[in-house]
């Protein structure tokens, strides 16, 4: 058979070991292996159970080597922004806390007496977002003092898991851009940024960029496993992954549907004017030190989370069908408002928003649900207005990949919405991209663009116009 690779791909609700090979030009999937995710209580926290998340990885490889494959190379994906600090035996300390807990309110406040936000807009190019990692750490420091005074490192989820994988310690660039503390225009960390914060310098490694060689498994996970394997650095942020992926038309706007719906552009180089900040654009670091300029909406977190709470009946395609049903509900609510990010209940978040701004409120849940599709399909139109004025070009389509591009009816309403015809797919765009850097690392293709053409040429990518 021919050379196989593994991407560990880890959401917030979810994981998956896919497996991907080169066959006559195409890439090929397939998926060994899948588990649940999500945050617990612990501690009076919201955190990530990495312990079990490990255990996870570790019983897909087993998977994997259970169906007779051995792959050449892994690498693992997660999520942005959350970290482990290590100890100076290499010890977690404290609790992996979630981007969606509460401790990091006030945070921004503290951290703007040291710098002002434009400041570090023009130094970072990072979107203001409570959770960011920049803030986070303020939480430790007002809040654990003594484990920012213990730790001798700080590692991204993704990198923790690869160093209780191989043992050893890496930062990796795409997902350190996204703590808030990476200079844009030197790529590495912001010594000066870390001084004024009073974050110690010691916890910040090297940053590495995708495709970089950790090395083998740590010898207990040899042993455990009964194989060995090459660990590499893919584009750790999951966002970076799916960027890769997207077989993109011609001035095409970028959409990675999931939890978050992340919507913008690749640039050479990053966007860090005023104007850019009053938009809340970011400036994330992409594979090749390309810019992933875009912007953070909210996402199907909102419908994920009405879901759950209409009960285990409910699915998502009855959702789907309540809303369709409920088209001409009118209520329209800002899916950035911060009310969304951890609700108690979602579905009583979104009726207060719709009883404070005076319009109807939702009394079924289609009339619920019907209101968050419109109102994602407008966030998606508004922001491409955004990002056509910021940049400076007209896009002629969206382009949607993860795995929201399989809605068909929010991929309709989007279309309506912008008025560009939408190409949605591939659906595991995150998996690929993690894929097809450790197939570039290997030589499988010569460069990028010959990487994405073969994802072209590989998947079924639904096209949907306005109507």
């Amino acid at each position: 058979m021919n050379t196989t690779y593994l991407a560990v791909d880890i959401g917030a609700s979810s994981g998956r070991h896919i497996l991907g090979w080169v066959e006559q030009g195409k890439t090929c999937l397939r998926e060994l292996y899948r588990f649940e995710n999500r945050a617990v209580h612990r501690n009076g926290r919201l955190c990530w159970d990495v312990d079990r998340l490990f255990e996870e990885i570790l019983q897909g490889l087993e998977a994997c080597r259970e169906q007779g494959f051995s792959p050449a190379s892994v690498g693992i994906d997660t999520w942005a922004v959350d970290f482990v600090l290590l100890d100076r035996n290499g010890d977690p300390l404290g609790d992996a806390v979630a981007y969606r807990d509460s401790r990091t309110q006030g945070m921004d406040r503290l951290v703007e007496e040291q710098i002002p936000f434009q400041e570090l807009y023009r130094r970072t190019g990072i979107q203001k977002q409570e959770f960011n990692t920049i803030y986070q750490l303020m939480a430790v420091k007002q809040q654990e003092p003594q484990l920012l005074e213990r730790a001798q490192r700080l590692l991204m989820v993704p990198e923790y898991l690869t160093y209780r994988l191989t043992g050893k310690m890496e930062n990796e660039y795409t997902n350190a851009t996204t703590t808030g503390l990476v200079n844009a225009r030197t790529k590495t960390w912001d010594g000066e940024l870390l001084d004024r914060l009073g974050y110690p310098r010691r916890l910040f490694g090297e940053l590495r960029q995708p495709g970089f060689s950790v090395g083998g498994f740590a010898p207990r996970v040899r042993e455990r496993l009964g194989f060995d394997c090459k660990v590499l650095l893919p584009a750790t942020h999951d966002t970076g992954s799916a960027f890769l992926a997207v077989p993109a038309k011609e001035d095409g706007v970028y959409l990675s549907s999931g939890t978050w719906s992340l919507l913008g552009t690749e640039l050479p180089e990053p966007v860090t004017t005023p104007e850019s900040l009053a938009r809340n654009f970011t400036n994330e670091g992409g594979y090749g030190y390309r810019f992933r300029y875009l912007k953070n909406i909210m996402g199907l977190w909102m419908l994920q989370s009405i879901r759950r709470e209409a009960g285990e009946g409910v699915s998502f395609n009855a959702l789907e069908k309540a809303a369709r049903d409920a088209a001409d509900f009118p209520s329209r609510v800002d899916v950035n408002d911060g009310r969304f990010l951890a609700p108690e209940n979602m579905g009583e978040a979104v009726s207060a928003f719709c009883r404070e701004t005076g319009q109807p409120v939702p009394a079924t849940l289609g009339e619920l649900a019907a209101c968050v599709y419109h109102s994602l399909a407008q966030s998606y139109a508004q922001s491409i207005q955004e990002l056509s004025a910021l940049t400076g070009k007209s896009y002629t389509a969206v382009n949607i990949v993860g795995g929201g591009s399989q809605d068909g009816y929010l991929n309709q309403l989007t279309a309506n919405a912008t008025g560009l015809p939408v190409y949605a797919g591939p659906t595991e765009a995150t998996a690929l991209g993690n894929l097809m850097v450790q197939m570039l690392a290997a030589g499988e293709f010569p460069d990028l663009a010959a990487a994405r053409k073969a994802v072209r040429h590989s998947f079924s990518i639904q096209e949907v116009l306005p109507c």
